[in-house]
């Protein structure tokens, strides 16, 4: 899958993994996955939500469906450059991204406006669908290292290892560089396995000896409860 597909359905799992986890990991991993054509890689994001943070709220409650929307870039844009604005649901386990790809300039447009023009298509008419309902307003900027792989004999099989999350709360503009205070120690890395069916035999294995267990994570759910929420609530106690 390229970085211009427009529609992803899959599963997705996530994991925590310390450094001599990582490392034992990638080397069991050696002939059955391969490192994607973009290598290592900056994935830069601005999570879009409510005033009042519901769409967070709710997520952290973890309900059977759930949705949000980003604007993401890999690595720092300039205003003409494209970047991606993606719709991204999940229900009961199964993960469905929408998402479309235009220039930064136009896509800052179309969210202060609240409605994408020109033809869109499908994808285009879901995405103003949610712009519609939630009115979403940039809550925070979150970047983060990552290096994304698939299976070489399954490209289905997908996974990434992500380093260094960072965020922020001021500045919300991709193209204001990637700087923020770091959410998980400099050691610990997240895994996301990402699958259309069940996982191979030998990454049941991998995963059984090196002690790497299914964590419940979401980047932006953390900075919330951990950052945002505490600094909500004493404003407006």
């Amino acid at each position: 899958m390229t970085r211009q597909g427009a529609v992803f359905q899959r599963y997705e799992k996530k994991y925590l993994l310390d450094r001599g986890q990582y490392e034992g990991f990638r080397e069991a991993m050696e002939g059955y996955m391969q490192v994607d054509e973009y290598g290592k890689s900056m994935i830069c994001n601005i999570y879009y939500d409510t005033e009042q943070y519901d769409l967070i709220r709710a997520s952290i409650e973890r309900p059977p469906y759930k949705e949000k929307l980003r604007l993401r870039s890999y690595g720092i844009p300039k205003l003409s450059d494209t970047v991606f604005l993606e719709v991204k649901k999940k229900y009961r386990g199964i993960v469905y991204k929408r998402r479309i790809a235009l220039p930064l300039e136009e896509a800052y447009k179309s969210l202060e406006r609240g409605m994408l023009t020109g033809e869109k298509g499908q994808i285009g008419q879901e995405i103003n669908y949610f712009i519609k309902r939630y009115h979403p307003v940039p809550k925070l900027y979150l970047a983060y290292d990552r290096i994304a792989m698939y299976g070489t004999e399954d490209s289905e099989l997908r996974m990434t290892f992500d380093f260094s999350v960072r965020s922020r709360e001021e500045e919300l503009d991709l193209a204001k560089g990637d700087r923020g205070e770091l959410l998980l120690d400099e050691g610990t890395v997240i895994l996301e396995i990402k699958v259309r069916d069940a996982y191979p035999f030998w990454l049941v294995q991998a995963l059984e000896q090196f002690e790497i267990y299914p964590a419940s994570f979401s980047k932006y759910g953390n900075v919330y409860k951990r950052v945002i929420l505490p600094e909500y609530l004493r404003n407006y106690k």
